[in-house]
């Protein structure tokens, strides 16, 4: 455990909270505030209130940190941090507490003094969470008392009040999300567990723990995972990689707290085709990178390549070697601490702030350099790697220019197994990806032409995950969808990058059967879209097709159901109260088994049926489990099975 520092500061009392403006537009437009009021939005929430927690850790307040999600899908946290200041607040004439939790802007944030580095640098958290809960009740340990107070829907309910004497200090938020703002309240522990390992990775030394009390085993203990790491982005990097090739044994780390700007980068090489590349900034995600990710690039490459010049290693090789070909096989972590950050970009993830590029580029060139010459076996299998990365990277731009080039020559370009729409608009166009040419045709025959295009796909698509680059572009299938979609490779900033200019939907969706081969076929679509069409997801393009599993039949009456829990509350009903055994129940197993109208009515009807957006909420955590599933270890994917077999439906 780490040392925590036991005194208050004097300094951080009433005085510190600023308030700027108060909360009535967050119930009015919860978007604005938290980025959508779907299960992204809901999710929010806890990020908010654990990040005051972590802000607490930062500044070496707190190392225990205990997330739980209750019965009734209400979330507490619990930190042993200094607690929320309760003293009166001079402007506002009361409670400090009431004011950070009731008062938008209004935080020890903005405190130079109070926070050198936070990750909630807006003030708009927790009073976000408390304008979008039904119920919020927080309790603060601090000067020796236990204080509370509660909300209903962001108003208090009774002012502060003292409850008793304690000698713990830290803060305690329980909050129900507002059924009236969120259509869907309830938590997915998955999701929030990938933020806590994150956070636990990000920040040594402070113990988190998840529990999960609406999932009991037969003893009555609840669901729970204890995340700790001593390691760091060391152990992230190892546990990123976990289920590839190593190339060298020990990831390279480089830390350095020169000037104002704590930087922290760990990388490694393993044997994969494939860059993964994530950035922080105060422990927040910057998916769409910054300046401290080009600074990094730029040192890796510079540093690199004067090695290998140096060395002598690169005097055989005729092709010219770019940056790409330096990061290829490689998985790195940043992580830099910025008092004042500035940023920019469609999500507000991308780092603006200039100074951070210059910072983390000389780190990470001293540091690197320096490891290049105290270990010349790794740096030559590091080179090694880098020049068969430039001779793949050769032939898949050939491949990829032929692939553009016949498309050109062939007119339209389209496959002729695609059956167009008429529209033109991407923005109203859909394309259905469906498995094999029998579902392919129902899809056809009931679809509506205006703006459903159908693209059958015969067999399994190419693993992408074990194949060069270039040998992707072979593969008939994968060849099909690129020339659909109306999809270019090569962009200004990356010869490898996706032009979307000409894509052709902004719907595209995947549809195949509801048995093992079906999934495993889903999964292999979404590799490649993950390694190769990236943006497609993140632009929020690619859905997945929730096609029913039973046909409940009684006389005329038929209804189609989605889950088990749907089949047995249908067969209950239709037999009302009679023997279930005369419901008839048919269990699709293939697409095919519809006829057209089925299939438009059940799946592809845009006011009846149902589609799971495709969305990347943890880049590190999607690229684990891509590699994990479609990869070379066996036993890593076993266990995945066995752990979430009983969400799984297996057809023999």
């Amino acid at each position: 455990m780490s040392e925590v520092k036991d005194k208050v500061p004097a300094d951080y009392s009433a005085n510190n909270i600023q308030v700027l403006e108060g909360l009535e537009a967050v119930r009015k437009r919860p978007a604005m505030y938290i980025g959508d009021v779907g299960v992204k939005g809901l999710h929010h929430l806890v990020w908010e209130v654990v990040d005051n927690s972590i802000d607490e850790a930062l500044g070496g307040y707190c190392d225990d940190i205990k997330v739980s999600v209750l019965e009734d899908n209400s979330i507490e946290v619990i930190d042993n941090g200094r607690g929320i200041p309760t003293d009166m607040h001079e402007k506002e004439k009361r409670s400090a507490l009431e004011v950070v939790m009731t008062v938008l802007h209004a935080g020890g944030k903005f405190d130079k003094n109070t926070y050198k580095v936070s990750g909630g640098l807006h003030g708009v958290g927790v009073s976000c969470v408390n304008a979008l809960s039904e119920m919020l009740h927080v309790t603060v340990y601090r000067d020796g008392k236990m204080f509370e107070q509660e909300y209903e829907r962001g108003g208090p309910k009774y002012p502060v009040r003292v409850v008793g004497d304690s000698d713990r200090k830290g803060t305690t938020v329980r909050f129900l999300p507002d059924k009236q703002i969120f259509p869907i309240t309830e938590y997915n522990y998955e999701t929030i567990a990938t933020r806590l390992r994150e956070l636990s990775f990000l920040n040594p030394g402070i113990r988190i723990t998840l529990t999960d009390l609406r999932d009991k085993d037969e003893q009555g203990e609840a669901k729970h995972e204890v995340f700790f790491s001593q390691g760091g982005l060391r152990e992230f990097v190892e546990y990123i990689d976990s289920t590839r090739e190593k190339l060298i044994a020990q990831p390279i780390y480089i830390e350095s707290d020169k000037g104002e700007i704590p930087i922290q980068v760990a990388m490694s090489y393993n044997t994969s085709y494939t860059e993964n590349l994530v950035s922080y900034v105060n422990n927040i995600n910057t998916h769409e990178g910054g300046t401290h990710v080009a600074g990094f690039r730029r040192a890796l490459t510079r540093t690199l390549k004067a090695y290998a010049d140096k060395s002598g290693l690169l005097e055989k090789v005729k092709l010219d070697i770019s940056g790409d070909d330096f990061r290829e096989g490689l998985t790195s972590v940043i992580s830099v601490k910025v008092a004042e950050p500035q940023f920019e970009g469609q999500t507000k993830t991308k780092l603006g702030n200039s100074d951070v590029m210059g910072a983390v580029d000389a780190a990470v060139g001293e540091v690197l350099q320096y490891y290049l010459e105290e270990h010349p076996r790794e740096a030559k299998l590091i080179v090694n790697k880098v020049i068969l990365a430039a001779q793949a990277r050769h032939a898949a731009r050939k491949a990829r220019e032929m692939v553009q080039r016949k498309n050109v020559l062939s007119g339209t370009g389209l496959p002729g197994k695609l059956a167009d729409c008429s529209s033109t608009d991407p923005s109203i166009c859909e394309l259905y990806l469906v498995e094999g040419d029998s579902a392919g045709g129902s899809a056809k025959q009931g679809r509506n032409r205006n703006f459903q295009a159908i693209l059958p796909l015969r067999g399994k698509i190419l693993n992408v995950e074990k194949a060069q680059e270039h040998r992707i572009y072979d593969n008939e299938e994968i060849k099909n969808m690129i020339t659909a979609l109306g999809v270019t490779f090569g962009t200004p900033e990356d010869e490898k990058g996706l032009n979307m200019n000409k894509l052709r939907y902004h719907k595209i969706i995947i549809m195949t059967d509801a048995d093992v081969d079906g999934s495993h076929i889903r999964t292999l679509i979404l590799t490649f879209f993950f390694r190769y069409m990236k943006d497609l997801i993140e632009n929020g393009y690619v859905y997945i097709a929730l096609p029913p599993l039973y046909l409940v039949k009684k006389g005329r009456e038929e209804r189609y159901c989605w889950t088990e829990e749907e089949r047995e509350a249908i067969v209950k009903e239709l037999a009302a109260g009679g023997k279930e055994d005369s419901v008839g129940v048919q269990r699709y197993k293939g697409l095919g088994e519809m006829n057209p109208e089925q299939l438009w009515s059940t799946t592809m009807d845009p006011s009846k049926r149902s589609l799971k957006q495709v969305s990347i909420e943890s880049a590190a955590e999607a690229d684990h489990l891509f590699s994990m599933l479609m990869g070379d270890e066996v036993a890593p994917r076993r266990e995945f099975i066995e752990k979430n077999a009983k969400y799984a439906r297996v057809d023999i």
